[in-house]
């Protein structure tokens, strides 16, 4: 019975994708919602990745999209096993029954909810950077720098997590794949315009920075999360495979672009987010910071709208206005206590490549796929490539998680 009351709530707290009811979505807009869903935050710090490993590591970031690219497909098998299934919790559950949907919806909720901490972290810093004397007063006490930006940030942000009806903001949300573009074109004309240019060497390979490369890489791909809801939503469930395909293909070129432009333009200089190596005054690089700030005040109610309706299922009066506007409020004060607490977005996006995404992305598809697919556990090629992901994304959480955690506390 608990289980059931779970899986209702669960089936109202999936990331809201525009779609056609009754029709189903078309091929190009399943698409468009798959780059959507991995294009984000990342690619802010992709070129640091790259900084941090040296060249030699642009081929982890191609060996990372093979292997999250076909546990997707593992997820898609286990979506095929059960016509019921619509969301990642369901494949949970069809594995490992209640404790399986728990863990998994634990895991992509803690996720969704430090992605949202570090929406107000980038905001912050980069706000910082556009006005760096501003300030305010409040109560008589003067809040200026990261802080003050990040408080006006969730100010402007709280009165879109009062939405509950979030068909409005999936359509809006959607133009982060245009920013995603937008942003490597600016930094391209940064690097070949406005002077900057594209003359640092870097290094070929740094060891000491690899679990931290790995991590950031991994947090790049971390749409797993919607990917059974895109599947679902499809006309044809058939054609996903190749959905699927298109969208790593187009990410990773557009991921390993700006990676290259930002480590041939700023080297071993790059900050966490490369847009805080841009020099100010230039245009290209104000439309380029101006583009990486309104994505996250778009995308912050929606990726916290799953977290509220699973805590407002658990009351009674879970249909209470009141409630909802008292739960998602609490949410957006606690994300920005942490984002005060732990202001180093490098970092924290590092701990959730390693310790959250290399669990949703990697280890969580193989496992469900073996437990619900018995064939697939008889020796042979499968197996041995499942293994061998389940080895490599064990190593890579281990080691990026103790590195990011390491690092945060060295800072604090």
């Amino acid at each position: 019975m608990e289980c059931l009351k779970a899986k209702e709530g669960e089936s109202h707290n999936q990331l809201p994708l525009p779609e056609e009811p009754h029709i189903g979505t078309t091929f190009l807009r399943t698409c468009f919602n798959g780059l959507n869903a991995l294009s984000g935050v990342g690619i802010l710090s992709i070129p640091y990745a790259l900084s941090q490993g040296g060249w030699l590591s642009l081929i982890l970031l191609f060996v990372v999209a093979v292997l999250c690219w076909y546990t997707g497909l593992l997820l898609r098998r286990c979506m095929d096993s059960d016509p019921l299934i619509r969301s990642y919790p369901d494949i949970g559950e069809k594995a490992f029954g209640c404790k399986g949907r728990a863990l998994v919806s634990v895991f992509m909720y803690l996720e969704l909810y430090l992605v949202a901490v570090e929406f107000l972290i980038l905001e912050g810093d980069n706000l910082y950077k556009l006005f760096p004397n501003a300030g305010f007063k409040l109560a008589g006490l003067y809040i200026g720098g990261k802080t003050g930006f990040v408080l006006l940030t969730a100010l402007v942000i709280l009165p879109t997590t009062w939405l509950k009806s979030l068909g409005m903001l999936a359509y809006v949300s959607a133009g982060g794949v245009s920013a995603s573009v937008i942003l490597v074109g600016c930094v391209w004309w940064v690097g070949a315009v406005d002077g900057v240019g594209f003359h640092e060497d870097g290094v070929l390979l740094n060891w000491g920075g690899l679990p931290t490369t790995l991590s950031l890489f991994t947090f790049c791909y971390c749409g797993h999360a919607v990917f059974p809801t895109l599947c679902n939503s499809m006309k044809d469930r058939s054609q996903f495979s190749k959905v699927l395909l298109i969208c790593f293909v187009t990410s990773t070129i557009t991921y390993g672009s700006m990676a290259v432009l930002g480590y041939l333009m700023y080297g071993e200089y790059l900050k966490s987010q490369v847009t805080l190596n841009l020099p100010i005054r230039k245009m290209g690089s104000k439309l380029a910071i101006y583009t990486t700030l309104v994505n996250p005040l778009t995308k912050y109610a929606v990726i916290t709208a799953p977290i509220a309706t699973a805590i407002e299922e658990t009351f009674v009066f879970r249909d209470s206005r009141y409630l909802s506007i008292l739960v998602r409020t609490v949410i957006v004060i606690s994300t920005v206590v942490v984002a005060l607490t732990i202001p180093f977005f490098g970092y924290v996006m590092a701990f959730i490549g390693a310790f959250l995404s290399v669990t949703v992305s990697m280890l969580l598809p193989c496992l469900c796929y073996l437990r619900i697919d018995k064939s697939a556990r008889s020796f042979g090629l499968e197996l041995v490539f499942i293994v061998g992901i389940l080895i490599i994304g064990s190593f890579v959480g281990i080691i990026g998680t103790y590195t990011s955690i390491k690092q945060i506390v060295k800072h604090l």
